[in-house]
């Protein structure tokens, strides 16, 4: 909760927590858990240290953590369908025709081997591999604000070929194992089946280079922007290069100097190049490959380059793309905020229902400061579309 509300702030921003918590309060069938959740919901807003369990129990008035803990564990409540509810709020308020999906993943650091998913892994959080549960993650971006809007806990292998040990966690039997795309394109199809505006999705390497969640967002006629590795092929099996090798033929003229958009520094200049990629589409569409520069050298003296295949209607623009690509950024920023103003991975819990009811809940409580600030007059728009020998790669110049 701000820190500098005033009398009329105060009972405008409570006014709007009843408002949202009224469309989700129906989940849960009796007055307990209701209650309770609007405790934790409350709790998860307060400006306290660590939003665990013990902590949410003490800035409610209770003595000790039970019935928290029963709220995440053994009340009867299914976080999906507050989802629903969340989603559906999200784009009440914030959802716009130019709104952009962005898939994500993000670590939570862990200890021992119990809790649903956790072993020693990658992290992109911490930036090395570390004993943690890894979330995907899609959040909705557009001119109006961004928040997280749904979420699946990975399980590897290590975890679903021990049914005995998912038991353990909670983890339902017909739940299968599914690689870190497979589940995003659950999340997407939830998405679409719901009728969510949206123009674009946008994805990191681990996405991008997965050729099933390309082709899969292709049938679904949704435009892309998505990281690839510089070893990535583009074009066709007989005429085709690696990104990289296509990216050092493109001629000096081709590099656009554009920004990306806002950071925290000031606009996010980069050297930019687009090519069309020679490759079989629906009619109406086209394949590009962006590449992006950096305007500075690293300590090698070079200057990192970045790869991102693009997918979407013929005439799309250089900027419409830049666009896109840079907004996959407002996921990072859900992820801090979340994190850090809701409590996002300050829970304790160990089965795979608490995890997804805890995750549900801060990201309620998330949407409702990305609301809230898309509704102050000070508010600014998170992300807004500017509109300002024979290759695989036909370079723009």
């Amino acid at each position: 909760m701000p820190d500098d509300l005033t009398a009329a702030d105060l009972q405008e921003w409570v006014t709007g927590l009843d408002v949202l918590f009224g469309r989700v309060a129906g989940r849960f069938g009796r007055v307990e858990p209701r209650r309770q959740a609007r405790a934790y919901l409350l709790g998860l807003l307060a400006p306290i240290d660590r939003k665990n369990s013990w902590q949410l129990a003490e800035a409610a008035g209770d003595t000790a953590p039970d019935r928290m803990q029963r709220l995440l564990n053994s009340a009867r409540w299914d976080p999906r369908q507050v989802r629903v509810d969340l989603r559906e709020y999200v784009m009440e308020h914030l959802g716009h025709h130019d709104g952009v999906l962005i898939v994500d993943e993000t670590g939570f650091l862990k200890k021992g081997d119990k809790s649903a998913g956790v072993q020693r892994q990658y992290s992109g959080t911490a930036g090395r591999v570390e004993n943690c549960q890894v979330g995907v993650f899609l959040a909705y971006a557009s001119p109006l604000g961004r928040a997280l809007i749904d979420a699946e806990l990975y399980l590897p292998r290590s975890w679903t070929d021990e049914r005995d040990r998912c038991a353990r966690a909670g983890i339902p039997a017909d739940v299968p194992f599914a690689t870190k795309p497979a589940l995003a394109r659950t999340m997407l199809v939830r998405v679409l089946q719901a009728g969510v505006p949206v123009s674009w999705v946008t994805a990191d390497e681990a996405y991008g280079l997965d050729f099933k969640f390309r082709r899969f967002l292709e049938e679904q006629r949704l435009s892309y922007v998505v990281a690839v590795p510089k070893s990535q092929w583009v074009g066709t099996d007989w005429d085709g290069d690696r990104a990289d090798t296509a990216t050092a033929q493109a001629p000096a003229e081709a590099w656009k100097r554009r920004s990306c958009g806002r950071g925290a520094k000031g606009e996010r200049l980069y050297d930019w190049a687009l090519g069309s990629v020679r490759f079989e589409v629906e009619p109406g569409y086209q394949r590009w490959l962006l590449a992006r520069r950096s305007l500075t050298p690293n300590a090698k003296g070079e200057r990192e380059l970045a790869y991102y295949l693009c997918y979407a209607p013929a005439g799309t623009t250089l900027e419409d793309l830049i666009a896109v690509a840079g907004s996959r950024w407002a996921i990072e920023e859900c992820f801090q905020s979340a994190k850090n103003e809701t409590g996002l991975d300050h829970y304790q819990v160990r089965r795979f229902d608490a995890w997804h009811r805890h995750i549900t809940l801060a990201m309620l409580a998330h949407a409702f400061l990305a609301v809230t600030a898309a509704h102050s007059p000070k508010a600014q728009a998170g992300w807004s579309a500017s509109h300002q020998p024979r290759s695989a790669v036909c370079w723009h110049t």
